[in-house]
Formats: structure tokens, sequence, C-alpha cells
């Protein structure tokens, strides 16, 4: 193995036998360290070494060395902490995914660091790393929303840091070069749209393809006046027992509805449907005859499903976005907008925000704008309108 020493021999350059790249490696701070110059010339790699060393000598004089967490520490004190913490209020799907990027990306890459190393220049490398990486297994750049999650566990790892003393601040984050990203209303069914799709299931549903489709086809007709009138998510619908929906009649509007006790990426939740999900309902209870422990809809065919909107030519919205079972979730949060419902109480039966339903819906609220105290015309004082009479004598 190659090997040369630097600063009195304190510093050492290497190259291992199984690489073509320069090591440098030293002892400071109580501890061993090394890492990659990431130079096949020597020369090279000594200049980086050098100005590695210097800056751990600076770090070490500040202090700040000596005691300094890595990244991969202050991760295991995240996970240690914050399912105990959250008391089970966050949904184990959820906490699984923190887990899973800090294992499969996180870690790997700012497992040995320092927490001080993490800088916004690290984190850039991070990210130039993981679209490299991910373009040459799969042939596309990863989805913005992939590395905005990784990068919002990266930050809770940073904040248990800072909360236990050893990190002093953040670094920033934000990703540099680009502007915020385009906002596009999410796909959903106009009323006429959504009267198409669910003849279409009902006429599936009398008259299934084959004879042992029946009761899939029954399922998803039942399955889209369900979603459409109660604003549920796929995932959530999944996960939905028959005891955790009850009929009854509601005080306020004294219609008969739903009351669901929704399990889902939020923990546990509640909502109250619209009247046209009792029905459905109702056809699942006598179809099913099920345990209160049954879910309502065990399987689904989304292939049935796909296969009903591209007959229909609803596959798609004027935009080219693509409709998916999450299209009947927007299409309840649009209705409920365009018929003038409060967009606070939608946010609260949806398990949701404001913010959220004002960014993705708010081409849909323009219905429960009152036009009349928007072109309100303010009546202007006597004196003002003497002087703009004059003003048009004059002019004349």
């Amino acid at each position: 193995m190659a090997h040369h020493t630097l600063m009195g021999g304190r510093l050492h350059v290497y190259k291992r036998e199984n690489s073509s790249l320069w090591q440098c490696s030293t002892f400071i701070g109580g501890k061993n360290r090394r890492t990659t110059t990431g130079y096949e010339s020597l020369e090279q790699a000594k200049d980086f070494a050098e100005d590695w060393y210097l800056q751990l000598k600076l770090k070490d004089r500040a202090g700040i060395l000596k005691n300094e967490k890595t990244f991969k520490q202050a991760a295991e004190q995240f996970r240690r902490e914050y399912e105990i913490i959250t008391e089970g209020q966050r949904n184990p799907v959820y906490v699984g995914g923190h887990w899973t990027r800090l294992d499969k990306y996180l870690i790997p890459f700012f497992g040995k660091m320092g927490l001080s190393e993490i800088t916004a220049g690290k984190l850039q490398e991070y990210r130039i790393h993981r679209k490299e990486t991910w373009v040459a297994q799969h042939g596309k750049p990863p989805a913005r929303n992939t590395i905005h999650q990784e990068i919002v566990t990266l930050r809770q790892t940073l904040k248990t840091a800072i909360r236990h003393g050893w990190l002093q601040h953040l670094p920033d984050l934000s990703e540099p070069y680009k502007t915020n990203a385009k906002i596009s209303h999410r796909a959903w069914f106009s009323p006429e749209e959504y009267k198409k799709l669910y003849e279409a299931t009902r006429d599936r549903a009398k008259s299934p393809s084959k004879k042992n489709h029946a009761w899939i086809s029954e399922q998803t007709h039942d399955y889209v006046l369900f979603m459409v009138n109660t604003g549920l998510r796929p995932d959530e619908a999944k996960r939905l027992e028959y005891r955790d929906v009850s009929i009854v009649k509601d005080d306020a509007t004294d219609e008969t509805i739903l009351e669901i006790e929704v399990r889902g990426k939020r923990g546990v939740g509640y909502c109250k449907s619209m009247p046209g999900a009792v029905v459905p309902f109702r056809r699942l209870l006598k179809r099913n005859n099920p345990q209160p422990t049954d879910r309502l809809f065990p399987r689904m065919s989304y292939e049935l499903f796909n296969a009903i909107l591209d007959e229909q030519g609803l596959k798609f919205d004027r935009e080219g976005q693509r409709r998916a079972p999450y299209s009947l979730r927007h299409t309840y949060i649009c209705l409920r907008l365009m018929e003038g419902a409060d967009i606070y109480q939608i946010a609260k039966n949806c398990r949701t925000s404001v913010d959220m339903i004002e960014k993705y819906y708010a081409s849909h609220i323009k219905t429960s704008l009152d036009a009349a105290a928007i072109n309100v015309r303010k009546v202007k004082p006597p004196k003002q309108r003497v002087k703009e009479a004059r003003s048009r004598e004059m002019a004349d």
C-alpha cells in the first residue's frame, strides 16, 4: 500500500490496493479520522489532505471536535425517542418511512460525519449523489417529493441533535437554484364526469363482463360512491373496518349520514359523510354479511377501475393528469367547495389543513366567492365628488 506522511508525521496520505483514489488520515481530537481525498493525483490528494487537516485543527482548538457526535449517533437518538414521544399519534407506516430513509440513504452518506460537517454544501452534494445514483439504476431522477421527504427526515434528526446540545444551529436546508415548484391542481372529476363514472360502474355492477366478476364489480361501484361522499384517502378506506362506521341521524341537518372513525397517516381521526354514502354502505352490509372486524374493501380491483376510466375516456383530465382512486377524494373536496361549504370544516373532516386545500383546490373556490362583496364601490365624500366634477368640466 502506497503511503506518504505530511505535517511532521501527523497526517498520512495512502492508497489502498483495491482503490485508485488516495485516502488521508490523522489522529486529532482524541480519535482517528479518515476520509477520501477523491483524487487519483498524488499532488492534488496532498493539497486536499493538508486543507482537511488544518480545518480539523481549527475545529479542535475551538473545542468542536473533541466531543462532537456523528450523524449516525444523532439518528440513533432520533429513532430511540421518536416513537415514544409521539405515543402512537403517528401512523406506523409514516414512522417506518423515516427509518427506511435513514437506513437506505441518509446514514450511508452522512453517518460518519460529525454534525458540524453537515453543511449546506454537503447537503447539495447529497442531492447530486442521490440523483446520479438513481438515474444510473432506474434511468430517471427520483421524484421531487422523494428527496423532499428525505430532507424532512434529515431535519428531524438534526433537530434532535440541537435539543441535546450536540449542534448549535440547523444548516440551510433549502434547495438552491430552483424556484418553488409549480402548483398544479389535483386531478378530480367534475360533476358531469362523476355522473358519467358512477353510471358506468353501476352498469358494470348490473352486467359484469364475466359471471365471476359480479362481486368485485358491485364492490367497485359502491367504492366510488362511498369515496366521493366521504373524502377518505385510499389507504384510509383500505384499513376501514365495519366497526369503525355508524349510521346516525345528524341533528344539525336532520339527515341520515355515516360517522366514521378513520385510521390514517395522522393517527385516528373522524369523518362525517354526505348522505350519499349511506346507501352504498348498506349494500356492503347486505352483500358481505360481515363481522365487526372485517374490512369494508378487503380487496379492490384497480384494473377494473382503470378499465372503466379508459372506456369512458376519463383516465386523464384536461391538463393531462392521470386520474386514480385518490381523485375520488379530490372530487369530494372540490364538490363541497363548489357548493359553498366552509373550507375550515372541510379541512377538519378530511384531516388536512386549510393551507393544503387552498394550495391545491383554489381554482374551485371561485364559486363560493361573493361577487357583491368583491365588486363593491366605495362611496366618495361630497367634496371629492365636486372636485372631480369641476375637473371634468374644465377638461370639456
